[in-house]
């Protein structure tokens, strides 16, 4: 927050940013601390995103991790299978990782594996019914709990915000 926006805050306006950047500039004056007033408020965000999220999960017995591969075979669409390489690029993970957790859902009934039939060696990872099922249901929770996070915002000032963080993210997305 510039001076001149912290000084036309209203009184309880301000957070925990405001306070350690104020401390920071009575601390280092010779610093430019004016990253943290974006950054840490993302930092600050993405915990409470996190908590909120895995609130979400854990009321359909899910973990985070759970849901990012169940939605992403969600996502693809009627037959609800990717193979185990485009599930590795969507969920941003190592290889080995990825056996780990399709093996794990594939105990507990929510995913498949199958055979390629583009490429012999290859294989197809499927979302089964009551996977769908519950990715569908964790859904639900997840946007409601967003939608609560965000209700601070006119709908405008989201769309601004969106704007905003997808110039943000859109550099680390091309590399």
């Amino acid at each position: 927050m510039s001076e001149e926006s912290r000084a036309a805050a209203e009184p309880g306006t301000l957070d925990e940013v405001d306070r350690l950047v104020s401390a920071w500039r009575r601390e280092r004056p010779d610093l430019d601390v004016s990253p943290l007033e974006v950054l840490s408020r993302v930092t600050r965000l993405a915990r409470h995103l996190d908590r909120a999220r895995r609130t979400a999960f854990a009321e359909r017995g899910l973990e985070t991790w759970e849901f990012d591969v169940l939605s992403a075979l969600r996502r693809a669409g009627t037959p609800y299978q990717l193979s185990p390489g485009q599930l590795l690029t969507q969920t941003l993970v190592t290889s080995g990782t990825m056996t780990n957790r399709i093996d794990r859902l594939a105990a507990k009934g929510l995913v498949v594996r199958g055979p390629d039939p583009s490429d012999r060696r290859g294989v197809l990872v499927r979302l089964t019914d009551s996977g769908r099922e519950l990715a569908d249901a964790a859904m639900v929770g997840l946007l409601k709990n967003e939608r609560d996070l965000l209700a601070a915002l006119p709908e405008a000032r989201l769309a601004a915000l969106a704007d905003l963080l997808r110039e943000l993210t859109v550099q680390f997305e091309a590399e």
